[in-house]
């Protein structure tokens, strides 16, 4: 089998097992997205989705977000993996969008990575599925499938992130990058796994 093939056949059980890519990150509008996803690194979307009604109701707009101290945003999420420094950047990110952009969120990389807490990753989340920009961020579960399946050779994110551009079309990529997240969990976990019982290892390592 070919890397074309494979590809091929990768994209087609992705597609027969996750017909539907709900996004895993609650949000009411574009601006508690891009906060969800700031709060999601380093921590899991469960954990973010049990504090974010809370931070919503009291902060669900930069101008309400910079009416708070830093200290009281921190108490709000305070079970988030580093929540001081989410906190400070929260904060600073909403005063930017109100002195940039009107309090809107940006809808440019660029413009998206000059805020306070956002990266590359964070940006492209936000691009693609709050704004359907193709991109195809890569988080750890996409990084080790990527790998696992021979895809990429990537020792970093930027890497495999062309790596896997350069393989699928840009009409997938947001709906891959959901898919291969889902898959990882579900079947292709960092320990504990046996390649020849997973549905795509078993083809593709």
């Amino acid at each position: 089998m070919d890397i074309t093939q494979k590809v091929t056949a990768i994209g087609n059980l992705l597609d027969q097992l996750y017909p539907e890519q709900p996004i895993p990150l609650d949000h009411r509008d574009s601006y508690t997205f891009l906060v969800a996803v700031m709060l999601s690194a380093q921590t899991t979307d469960k954990k973010v989705n049990q504090v974010t009604p809370r931070l919503f109701d009291i902060a669900g707009s930069p101008s309400k977000m910079v009416e708070l101290e830093i200290e009281q945003i921190r108490d709000i999420i305070r079970e988030i993996g580093l929540a001081p420094t989410k906190a400070k950047n929260l904060h600073l990110m909403a005063e930017q969008l109100l002195e940039r952009h009107d309090g809107e969120v940006p809808q440019s990389f660029e413009e998206l990575e000059a805020l306070a807490g956002v990266g590359h990753k964070t940006a492209s989340v936000v691009m693609v599925q709050a704004f359907g920009v193709p991109a195809f961020p890569i988080d750890t579960h996409i990084h080790r499938l990527a790998t696992r399946w021979g895809l990429s050779e990537g020792r970093n994110v930027v890497q495999v992130e062309k790596d896997l551009k350069e393989l699928f079309p840009k009409d997938e990529w947001g709906r891959r990058h959901l898919q291969i997240i889902y898959f990882g969990r579900e079947y292709c976990p960092a320990r504990g796994h046996e390649p020849l019982d997973c549905p795509i290892c078993s083809f593709a390592s």
